[in-house]
Parts: C-alpha cells; sequence; structure tokens
C-alpha cells in the first residue's frame, strides 16, 4: 500500500478536523445550487443571538441539523441549510450599554441614537461572529455563502413590508394597554417573554378606615403595599356577605391620604386574604381591567426604571420599588394599619433577559393581531406539520386557542425601527393618541413605509420591533428579497426540517407557521423536532453559576468535535431530558480510537481494496454473519431516521462496530489476518472487510463526518479528490440472498461465550494451553473448531465422541454439543478447593445476615417497600452465589 494509505499509531482528531473542514469549504461542498434537478432539501437554521457562544444546547441543535442535511445529501438530494444569527435586540443593547458605561463613564442618551447604534454595529462585526465560527469547528455543513442576519438590508425591507402590510389590513394598532415592563431592560415584553417563578413573598394585612364610621375598618391583604400610593378604591366580590354593606360607601388611603370609594365586581376572589381587593390600576393587570370597567383614575407611583414616582411625598420618591415596599410596611405598622405579615408562595413573573421581577405597566404600545390562526391550528392538527415529540403539538393547539395580541413594539433602540411616521406639526399631539389605527393612516395624520414622504416634515417613531417580529420571517424572507421570486425559495421552500427548543414553541415555531400562510399561501415547514433540555448528571439544568456547564470548545479540544457529536447524541432520546456527563463524550472518543485502530488493522493486512465481494460460496460463516448484519444496520438506520429517533442511530452504529464487526468478526478472522498475502482465506476476508467498511464509514459519516472522511480517504475507499460526504448511499444490499449457514457463526459466538465463563469459574481465563473436548457435536462443528478455539482462548477444540468423562469435569451442554474442559495439569485441585471454601464460607455469612433481616418483623414492617424488595434481591443473588460454588467444588471432589 501506498503512503498515503498509513496511519499513525494514534488518532489525532484536531488536526484531521480542520483539515477536512477545509477542503469541504475550499470545494464548496455545501453550496446548495438552486438550478440543480435533484430533489430539493432545506433546513433554515434557528439563528442564535449575535452576542451569543456556543453552547451544549447549540451542540445538541446544531448536530442533529447536520445529521439531517449530511444524510439528505447521501440520498442524492440537493441541500440547503441555511445559516445566520438574530440581532438580539435586548440582549444585544445591554451587552454595548454595559460596555461603555464600563469603559467610558456613558450612556446610550449621552451619545445620542445614532453614535450608539454605531458603536452596536462595531461591536457586531467585532464580536459578532464568535459563534459562527464555533459551528464551523462543530462541523456544521452549513451553507455559509448564504449566511443572513436580521438587520441585513434585504432581511429588513421584508421586516417594514410585514409591517406595513399588516396595518394596511388592519391588523396592527397603537394604543395604551397594560404591558410586562421590564425596569432594566426599561422595554415592554410580550408574554411569552415573562418566566413565571416561584418565591416565598409575604402577604401583608392592612386596615382602611370606614370614613363615615371612625373605628371601623376593611382588612385588605396584599404582597405589594409599596403600590397603597396609587389605590383608587378597595374592592368586593357583590356576593360577600361580609363587605356588601360597605359598597358605596367610602375608606380612608392612609397615605397619602385620600377617600377611596368602596366597588363591587364579581372579579373578586372572596377566597384570597380578606376577600377585599386594593385596587391599583396602574400596577397590576386585573387592577386595570376593574378600573376599566368602574371608569376609576390611574396613578402610576413608579418611574419606568423600578423606582418610586411621589414627588408629594419626598420620604418615597425615588426608593427602588423593593425597599419601598419595606417602608411602606413599616409606615404601616407606625399608624397602627398593619394587622399581620403572613409567608406567602406565590408566582412572580420574571423578565426573560434581565432575570428580574417584571412590572405590570400602563404603556403606549403597538400590537398585532395574528393572522392565519385557523390555518395554523389545521397545520398541525390535520398532521400537514408534523411534532416530534408529538405532545408538543398540544402545546401548540393549547396556546392558539388562548391567543392573544401580540406586543411588538420594544422602548431599545437596536432593531428594526417602527415604520410609522408623524407630521413634525403634529408629533406630540399623534405620540400621546389614545390609539392609532388604519384610519389615521387613511386621514394623512400619520404614514406606513420606510421612507417618509417627500413633502412635508416628518418624524419617526421612537421604537423598534420586537425581536422575534423580524424572525417569524426567517423560513422565507432568507431566501429571496423582497418582490422577487428567487431560485432558491422555488426550489427549497417550503423547508423540510425544523430543529429547535419547545420553549420557543410559542416565540418562533407557531409564529413562522402563521407567518407563512399569511404571506406565502403554505406552511413554512413539515417537521418540527423538538430537542431535549440538557441536564448535568444530578438533573439541574445547566448554568454558570452552578459551575456545570462545560464549555464544547473545551471538550472538542481534549476529545474532538466528533467525539462531542457521537458522544451527545447517544444519550439524546425522544422527548426526554439529556443528563450529561463527560464521560459520554469520552466514549465518543474511544469509539472514535476503536474505529480507527479497526481500519489501521486492515491496512497493517496489507493488499489492495476490493471492488466486490467474493462469490458467496467462498464466504464463510463469520463472513455472512457480519454482512447479513451490516445490511440489517442499514435497514434500521433507514427506519429510525424516518422516526426522528437520533439516539437510536447512534446506538444502532455503535452496536455494529463494536460488538458485531470488532468483538466477534474482526476476532473469528483474527488468523486470516495474519496469513500471508497469497492465501485465498485472508483475499476473501480482506474483501468483506472493505465492503463493509464503505458502507458503515458512509453510514456514520453524518454522526462523524471528519474521521469517516479521513478514513475513506486514506483507505482507498474514495478515488482521489472524492469526498464521501457526497457519496450517494448504495441501494442494493450486501448479501442478496443469505444461505443457511449463517446462523452458525451466531451458535458459534454463544458457545464461545459459554466457554469463556467455564474457563473464569475455574481461573483459568488467562490460560491458552486449555483444551476443549466435544461429544455430541454438531455435524459442521468440525470446520468451525479452529475459530472456535481462537475465539474462546483455547489451545484446541476436540471432537470426541469417545471421550470418557470423568465425574465432576467441568461441562457445558449447548447447541453445538456437550463440552467438557479436562483440568488435567491445569489447576491445582486442592489450592482450588481450598479457594473454594472460603469463598463458600464469606457467601454464606452474607446469606445468613440477609436472611436475619428479612426475617425480622420490625425490619419487614417499618422499612419502606422498595428498600425490602432490595434486601430480597440481595438474598437471592447470596443464594444464586452459593449454589454455584458448591457445585464447583462438589467438581473438584469428583476429581
Amino acid at each position: 500500500m501506498s503512503d498515503e494509505m498509513e496511519l499513525s499509531k494514534a488518532y489525532e482528531p484536531q488536526e484531521v478536523e480542520k483539515r477536512w473542514y477545509e477542503a469541504w469549504l475550499e470545494q464548496g461542498c455545501f453550496t446548495a445550487d438552486p438550478h440543480s434537478e435533484k430533489e430539493g432539501y432545506s433546513i433554515v437554521i434557528p439563528p442564535p443571538n449575535v452576542t451569543g457562544i456556543l453552547h451544549l444546547g447549540h451542540v445538541l441543535n446544531n448536530t442533529i441539523q447536520d445529521v439531517l442535511a449530511r444524510r439528505a445529501r447521501q440520498e442524492g438530494k440537493e441541500v440547503l441549510w441555511l445559516p445566520g444569527t438574530d440581532h438580539a435586540g435586548i440582549a444585544t443593547q445591554t451587552k454595548v450599554e454595559r460596555q461603555i458605561r464600563d469603559e467610558e463613564g456613558t450612556t446610550r442618551r449621552d451619545l445620542g441614537r445614532e453614535a450608539f447604534l454605531e458603536r452596536v454595529w462595531n461591536w457586531k462585526e467585532k464580536h459578532g461572529g464568535i459563534i459562527i465560527k464555533q459551528l464551523k469547528r462543530l462541523g456544521c455543513s452549513c451553507d455559509w455563502s448564504r449566511e443572513r442576519f436580521t438587520m441585513d438590508e434585504d432581511y429588513s425591507e421584508w421586516v417594514s413590508h410585514v409591517f406595513s402590510e399588516l396595518f394596511k389590513q388592519g391588523l396592527i394598532y397603537r394604543g395604551k394597554r397594560m404591558v410586562n415592563w421590564c425596569p432594566v431592560s426599561l422595554t415592554a415584553l410580550s408574554d411569552e417573554e415573562v418566566i413565571m417563578k416561584a418565591q416565598r413573598s409575604k402577604l401583608f394585612y392592612m386596615k382602611y378606615e370606614v370614613v363615615d364610621a371612625p373605628g371601623e375598618f376593611i382588612e385588605i391583604a396584599t404582597t405589594r403595599p409599596e403600590t397603597l400610593m396609587g389605590d383608587v378604591a378597595v374592592a368586593v366580590n357583590p356576593k360577600d356577605e361580609r363587605w356588601g354593606k360597605y359598597v358605596g360607601r367610602t375608606v380612608r388611603r392612609p397615605f397619602p391620604e385620600a377617600e377611596i370609594p368602596v366597588i363591587a365586581d364579581e372579579h373578586v376572589d372572596p377566597e384570597f386574604g380578606t376577600g377585599a381587593l386594593k385596587i391599583t390600576p396602574a400596577h397590576d393587570k386585573a387592577d386595570f381591567e376593574i378600573g376599566v370597567r368602574n371608569n376609576l383614575e390611574i396613578i402610576d407611583t413608579l418611574h419606568p426604571d423600578g423606582t418610586m414616582n411621589l414627588p408629594d411625598m419626598p420620604e418615597f420618591d425615588g426608593l427602588d420599588r423593593f425597599v419601598a415596599r419595606r417602608k411602606a410596611a413599616a409606615k404601616l405598622e407606625e399608624m397602627g394599619l398593619l394587622l399581620k405579615v403572613e409567608e406567602y408562595e406565590n408566582n412572580v413573573g420574571y423578565s426573560e433577559r434581565a432575570d428580574v421581577p417584571i412590572e405590570p405597566r400602563i404603556s403606549m404600545q403597538w400590537f398585532l393581531k395574528y393572522p392565519a390562526v385557523d390555518e395554523a391550528k389545521a397545520a398541525v392538527a390535520d398532521g400537514d406539520i408534523s411534532y416530534r415529540p408529538e405532545r408538543w403539538a398540544k402545546t401548540y393547539a393549547h396556546w392558539l386557542e388562548n391567543i392573544q395580541d401580540w406586543c411588538i413594539s420594544r422602548q431599545l433602540w437596536w432593531g428594526h425601527r417602527i415604520p410609522v411616521w408623524y407630521r413634525a406639526e403634529q408629533v406630540a399631539q399623534l405620540k400621546d393618541a389614545e390609539s392609532l389605527t388604519l384610519a389615521d393612516m387613511e386621514s394623512g395624520q400619520i404614514h406606513v413605509g420606510e421612507e417618509a414622504p417627500s413633502e412635508g416634515e416628518w418624524v419617526r417613531d421612537d421604537d423598534v420591533l420586537d425581536t422575534w417580529f423580524s424572525s417569524w420571517l426567517w423560513p422565507f424572507a432568507t431566501m429571496t428579497k423582497l418582490g422577487e421570486e428567487s431560485p432558491e425559495l422555488k426550489k427549497f421552500y417550503p423547508t423540510n426540517d425544523l430543529v429547535t427548543g419547545p420553549d420557543i414553541i410559542f416565540f418562533w415555531v407557531a409564529r413562522m407557521v402563521m407567518a407563512g400562510f399569511h404571506f406565502k399561501g403554505e406552511l413554512p415547514f413539515r417537521n418540527v423536532f423538538f430537542t431535549s433540555i440538557i441536564r448535568d448528571i444530578k438533573g439541574r439544568k445547566m448554568s454558570k453559576s452552578l459551575g456545570n456547564s462545560p464549555d464544547p470548545i473545551d471538550l472538542m479540544d481534549k476529545y474532538g468535535a466528533d467525539g462531542l457529536r457521537f458522544g451527545l447524541l447517544r444519550t439524546a432520546p425522544v422527548g426526554s431530558d439529556v443528563r450529561f456527563d463527560e464521560s459520554l463524550v469520552e466514549e465518543g472518543r474511544n469509539f472514535a480510537n476503536k474505529l480507527y485502530n479497526a481500519c489501521r488493522l486492515r491496512l497493517m493486512a496489507g493488499g489492495t481494496v476490493a471492488q466486490s465481494l467474493p462469490e458467496v460460496s467462498k464466504l464463510r460463516p463469520y463472513h455472512l454473519d457480519v454482512l447479513q448484519k451490516c445490511d440489517r444496520m442499514a435497514e434500521n438506520l433507514t427506519l429510525a431516521y424516518s422516526e426522528y429517533r437520533f439516539n437510536e442511530l447512534g446506538s444502532l452504529l455503535y452496536e455494529f462496530l463494536w460488538s458485531e464487526f470488532c468483538d466477534r468478526f474482526l476476532e473469528a478472522v483474527k488468523k486470516d489476518l495474519r496469513a500471508d498475502d497469497g492465501s485465498e482465506s485472508k483475499a476473501v476476508t480482506l474483501a468483506v472487510f472493505d465492503q463493509i467498511m464503505q458502507r458503515y464509514l458512509q453510514a456514520l459519516h453524518p454522526f462523524m463526518p471528519h474521521l469517516t472522511e479521513e478514513l475513506s480517504s486514506r483507505m482507498g475507499y474514495v478515488d482521489k479528490g472524492v469526498f464521501l460526504m457526497n457519496e450517494i448511499l448504495p441501494g442494493e444490499p450486501l448479501l442478496a440472498d443469505v444461505p443457511d449457514r449463517v446462523s452458525r457463526a451466531e451458535v458459534v459466538y454463544e458457545v464461545a461465550g459459554r466457554l469463556r465463563n467455564l474457563k473464569a469459574e475455574y481461573q483459568l481465563a488467562t490460560r491458552k494451553d486449555v483444551r476443549f473436548v466435544v461429544k455430541n457435536a454438531v455435524d459442521w462443528l468440525a470446520e468451525e473448531a479452529d475459530v472456535l478455539a481462537l475465539l474462546v482462548g483455547a489451545e484446541k477444540v476436540e471432537i470426541d465422541q469417545d471421550f470418557v468423562v470423568n465425574k465432576g469435569t467441568p461441562t457445558a451442554v449447548t447447541n453445538a454439543g456437550e463440552f467438557v474442559l479436562p483440568l488435567d495439569g491445569l489447576i491445582d485441585v486442592d489450592a482450588e478447593k481450598n479457594r473454594l471454601s472460603k469463598e463458600i464460607s464469606k457467601v454464606e455469612k452474607e446469606v445468613e445476615k440477609s436472611l436475619k433481616k428479612l426475617q425480622n418483623p420490625k425490619f419487614v414492617e417499618n422499612a419502606k417497600p422498595e428498600v425490602v424488595a432490595v434486601e430480597k434481591d440481595r438474598h437471592a443473588t447470596w443464594l444464586e452465589k452459593l449454589k454455584q460454588l458448591r457445585e464447583l467444588h462438589a467438581a473438584l471432589d469428583a476429581e
């Protein structure tokens, strides 16, 4: 063989992976041809945040996408895996604001909008491509020539166009509404951007004096005494007999002192607290609705940053909301109005990005009435879009049944600026208007579009659009410019698969379905695979604070990208969380080494690459067995791919190579590999090796692309200049017809296992000078006796029907015959009997100890049932062990 077909002793993944990835890029292997006559296959990447770096969730998600893309290429399809990044409005702006504050001691408002956005773009150009480089390191076969960014000019045109169209269709409007407000990011959030967290709070019981009955009070319970300065009423349920007599009267708000009415509203829960509810319309969604129904005043006591807005109360003005909570409680206590404080468990909404409690806040915002809701429901319900695992379809349907208008505006500077313009002379009036709708545009008061009208002076809206408003257009806006029907769109849309996390089923998946139907008249993808959540070995979520979130780059440096990919996917069951342990990645690396060494063994055997299999008549059972199992593996892989069972794919590939090919086949043909080059048996075995390994490397390629490309090239399985990743999967099995004698191999492997155990029982596992004698052998055993001896590690396997078996001689009855292990000269019988006697004594003590425990009524009656069950299993195990030892001892007695 040539030098090119030699392998070094150790596999060095870093050098191999770098070399092959560069080669794929240089030759344009990932670039999709929209004019190809091949069947199209496409995936759009869930665009990671431009601020992001690779974490294990990205590794799992993108490896699955890469597996699907590479498999599709092997099936002869034209593949577009379209990559890109998301501008991540809140996350990116927060990061840059923090940088200029720390490094320059200034704020974005000091810089001004234009200068600040210039800083963000500079930051994006410098740091925004980190995760893309890391995805390349992982081996992702994306079409990088088509990389997109949600703030690209072409993409931004789509975003503005979609806003304009929806506004003209009457689906977008502006109005004052109660929204979720982040006091850190200083912007509104959609309901989906609020994470509910269980909190140990406090419930404060206070009393408000009835104005016309001094000394008489209504008791109220609240978790937020700091908002009482904005109380405008006390509400009770009209059916609540305790408080009904007070409806229509007034109570005295303690501070700032004011008389506020007692009103009746059936939405008040008589079971919560005292049944009387203080109403603060500016700071609670339920209170706001009660206030609207009862025409109550709205008093906003908070600044946007969560500090108190109470200029008439200097002692509270400017305090942090949580500091104000403690101060308000203390003041109530001083006034004799605080009755008690109880511990209370409740759910508090947190900003997903800033991880601080949100504030319900009345704010002027833009809203969207979702389009194509019925079509989106039907697409999944009717099976046009398949969800895996299927249970997520119910979650999706439930959300669509309870959908609310989407707050699409954000009080940020980084993002797609809302394409609405106000006449300069009326800008103040229009910005404060209670609502803006299509009628305002038709009257000429506002203009909707990317550019202002040429006549007159216009001022653009300050807000930007929610980041998800741009990403819901991702499947089609990435493939074509506005106003064009590109060949990419024609060839690759709708896309085939979407791989994403269930945590963004509302943020992204459902919205993309609606956008696809509304703007393109069809669904955006056909299959959605929801990946698992990766947890640590203890089941905890990965987090920096816990120190349980390993850096994937470190893992790739240590084990190789292929080792990480394979190790992670083998443990990613459909629908279940993944418990990550670094040993899994180590197993992936070890598996790579196993494959590498198997191929190295083949190269050391010499000879040229076999282009075809020998005649079936020349194949021994071990050849037939491994060929049949390779065909069966290919069939099972096809089925597992069709059902998106990625961990099963990994297990099939692992078990075939490790168990069937290496542990069984290579051991059975070891003598063939060592034979002279002219040997026919060697030629046959090498041909079988080559035919199987070519197919196996192809099957493994989507999981471990770099290693398989390296081995295929170095082994001579692909022509020079040809890439394995572009080779089409074979259409025919290796064995069209399987002779009956294939079953012999399975029998031999099973018998070999029994005989190895028999050797081990007598401490002979490492001895090679043992012999086995077979009585009542099957007629074909003589042909396979040499292989059986090799597999067992025996000097020979001798068939002798007349062999006289002494009483007590170790024997194993199998499907191939009765195998006898003569012990003459192999062991010191007295020493072995002594060893077994000591072992029997130890086990008898364990049996007695376990039995006493099980006969103790206190243990059986008081211990947990599972503990008792474990002890019973333990007792049974010791009894079985004792039985085996006594039989071995008895056999030696017979000697």
